[in-house]
């Protein structure tokens, strides 16, 4: 719980997180991967939904961050708030999985969580989170790409 913690409180920051990175790890298709320096030392695979809610902030993450040895975490900025009695899920490909979160912000409930999504990441074309539609192209080699940029981190 206290790694959700750390990651909540920092989530916000992954939205201007690539005017701010150090170091471009790449772009894939629609997703891209940074490396943050240090002190946060984070790295992360982060893409925008398509259509209209890509201008509303929206975006979806895999983030690193060494120091504090969490590996793959997903976490959602959704383009709209979250009804209050919502319960959050993230449908890849035919796969279904809860989420946790309130307003806007949506993350896995625990790291086997986390990794479930990210397997179904890599095998699936589309990812839709409370209405805001991903192509996953690309995605697999960014994730890849932000695990190998905080490889040396760790």
């Amino acid at each position: 719980m206290i790694k959700r913690t750390i990651f909540f409180l920092f989530a916000p920051l992954l939205v201007a997180a690539p005017a701010l990175a150090a170091d471009s790890l790449g772009i894939f298709s629609g997703w891209g991967a940074f490396r943050d320096p240090a002190p946060a030392a984070r790295c992360y695979a982060i893409a925008q939904p398509g259509g209209s809610a890509r201008r509303s902030g929206a975006y979806a993450s895999i983030a690193y961050w060494p120091r504090a040895r969490i590996r793959g975490q997903f976490y959602a900025r959704l383009s709209r708030p979250l009804a209050a009695t919502a319960k959050p899920a993230i449908t890849i490909g035919s796969a279904r999985f809860a989420l946790v979160g309130s307003g806007r912000n949506v993350w896995a409930a625990d790291a086997r969580s986390d990794a479930a999504i990210i397997a179904a990441i890599r095998s699936a074309s589309t990812m839709r989170i409370a209405g805001d539609g991903y192509d996953l192209k690309g995605a697999a080699t960014a994730i890849d790409a932000a695990a190998l940029g905080c490889a040396r981190a760790a």
